[in-house]
Order: structure tokens, then C-alpha cells, then sequence
């Protein structure tokens, strides 16, 4: 298991941070992830033998959103 603490750019409300935890609860190898709109944080704890931390990365952008660490 792996914990990772990324910066989200581009969230406008809360309903955004909701959008990135439900798009992330529902991804094969994430057991955790708390998205913070005040703080533009993310906190994600994953399995990296599932998913890499590029992939996670990645499906933020594609839902809208810049992450980066």
C-alpha cells in the first residue's frame, strides 16, 4: 500500500472534489481517498501493484482536473 498527498488545480466548489472522490472510490486498486476543496489536496492511499501513481495521475486529468505532487 502506498500513500500519496497530490495538489488538484481547477476545482471550482466541493461538488468537484466530490466528483474526483467518487471517480476514485470506483477505480480498481484505490482503497482510500479524502479530497479536500479548501486545501486543493488530495489524499489517496493505493495498492501499487493495481494501479501506479502516474495512472492515478492521469485518470484526475481525465476527469478535468491538473494533479500533480
Amino acid at each position: 500500500m502506498k500513500h500519496i498527498t497530490l495538489n488538484i488545480e481547477g476545482m471550482h466548489c466541493g461538488s468537484c472534489s466530490t466528483s474526483i472522490e467518487l471517480m476514485l472510490s470506483n477505480t480498481s486498486g484505490i482503497n482510500s481517498v479524502k479530497v479536500d476543496f479548501n486545501s486543493k489536496k488530495a489524499d489517496i492511499d493505493f495498492d501499487e501493484t493495481k494501479i501506479t501513481e502516474q495512472a492515478v495521475i492521469s485518470s484526475i486529468g481525465e476527469v478535468g482536473f491538473q494533479a500533480s505532487i
